[in-house]
C-alpha cells in the first residue's frame, strides 16, 4: 500500500450523477507541511477496515464469502455478469480507489492506490460500480470469463487477475474544521476506451504472452455489453494515508476446492472421516438384529 508523508492529493474527482452512481478522481498534488498534517490526524478516529464493506453483486444479490488461506474468496460463476456495492460508514466524505484484475476501473491503469483515479462517496452513501468507465457517459459490465478472454489479457496485464481492490481515503480537513465546498466542472471527453500504460508492450508481445500464461480453469472479469453511466468531476483534498483497505479474490468452484477454502463434498462418506468419528460404547441394552 502506497503511503505519501507530506503530500496533499488536491484535485478534481468524479462524481457520478443520479442516485447509486459514483464519482472519479484524478489529482495532482501540493505539498504541505508533516506537522500540520499531524495536528489534523488527532481529530481523526481510527476505523477498522471491516467497516468498509465491499461486496460482489450476481443479479442484485451479493455472493457467500468463503474465508481462508488469510484472504475472502468469493465463487465466480461463469458467464455472469457482476456490480461491486461499496459503502462508506462516515459521516464524511471519502474517494476509493478501486481495482479489477490489477486495473483501475476508471482508467484501466495499474498504479498505487494514492496516484490511482477514484471513486467518491458521500456520507454513508452506498454506490453500485457495474463495468469499466469508458468515457463521462458510458461504461462496459464486469462478468465472470477466463484469462484468455480477460480484458486484462486483452491490454497484456494479467499479473494480477481474479483480485478485487478497494483502497479508501479520507477527504481531508484542515483546523479550525470547516465544511468542504464541492467544486464542480464539466468535462467533456472523446467516447473511447482506456489508455494503455507507459510500459505497455507491442500488441504480438502482449498476445504471445497472454496466450501463454491464460489458463481457462480460472476465472477473471471480462469488458461486456455497453451501458450508461453519467459521471462528473469534483475537486478535492484527501490525506496522504488509506483509512481502509478491502481486497476479495474471485475463483471458479473448482479452483476453491483445490485451494481448500471450499470443503470436498464426498458422494460417500470419507472411509477415514468415517473412522475417526468411531466410538467405543452407545448406551443399547442389547444387541440389535442385522438390516440384512
Amino acid at each position: 500500500m502506497s503511503r505519501v508523508s507530506g503530500v496533499l492529493s488536491c484535485g478534481i474527482f468524479l462524481l457520478a450523477i443520479g442516485a447509486g452512481t459514483a464519482v472519479l478522481s484524478f489529482h495532482t498534488r501540493a505539498a504541505t507541511s508533516q506537522s500540520r498534517e499531524d495536528d489534523v490526524a488527532r481529530y481523526r478516529r481510527p476505523v477498522s477496515d471491516g467497516h468498509f464493506q465491499v461486496d460482489v453483486l450476481v443479479n442484485g444479490r451479493p455472493l457467500a464469502e468463503y474465508y481462508g488461506r488469510g484472504r475472502t474468496y468469493v465463487e465466480a460463476l461463469e458467464g455472469a455478469e457482476y456490480e461491486l456495492r461499496i459503502r462508506n460508514p462516515l459521516p464524511e466524505r471519502v474517494a476509493v480507489a478501486l481495482s479489477v484484475d490489477g486495473l483501475n476501473t476508471i482508467d484501466a491503469r495499474h498504479t498505487s492506490p494514492w496516484n490511482a483515479s477514484k471513486w467518491v462517496l458521500e456520507p454513508y452513501e452506498t454506490i453500485t460500480i457495474g463495468g469499466w468507465q469508458m468515457s463521462s457517459e458510458r461504461a462496459r459490465r464486469f462478468y465472470f470469463t477466463n484469462e484468455q478472454n480477460s480484458y486484462g489479457a486483452k491490454l497484456g496485464q494479467i499479473s494480477n487477475l481474479g483480485v478485487i481492490g478497494a483502497v479508501f481515503f479520507r477527504e481531508r480537513r484542515r483546523l479550525p474544521i470547516t465544511p468542504p465546498r464541492p467544486i464542480y466542472k464539466d468535462r467533456s471527453e472523446p467516447d473511447r476506451g482506456p489508455e494503455p500504460s507507459s510500459g505497455a508492450q507491442a500488441p504480438s508481445q502482449k498476445k504471445n504472452e497472454a496466450s501463454a500464461m491464460a489458463n481457462d480453469e480460472y476465472a477473471a472479469t471480462g469488458i461486456g455489453r455497453s451501458v450508461e453511466n453519467d459521471v462528473r468531476w469534483v475537486n478535492m483534498e484527501l490525506e496522504s494515508g488509506p483509512v481502509a483497505e478491502v481486497t476479495i479474490r474471485y475463483e471458479y468452484y473448482s479452483a476453491l476446492l483445490r485451494l481448500g477454502v471450499i470443503p470436498r463434498q464426498y458422494r460417500e462418506p470419507d472411509p477415514l472421516r468415517r473412522r475417526e468419528q468411531s466410538k467405543g460404547f452407545e448406551d443399547r441394552r442389547f444387541s440389535p438384529e442385522p438390516q440384512r
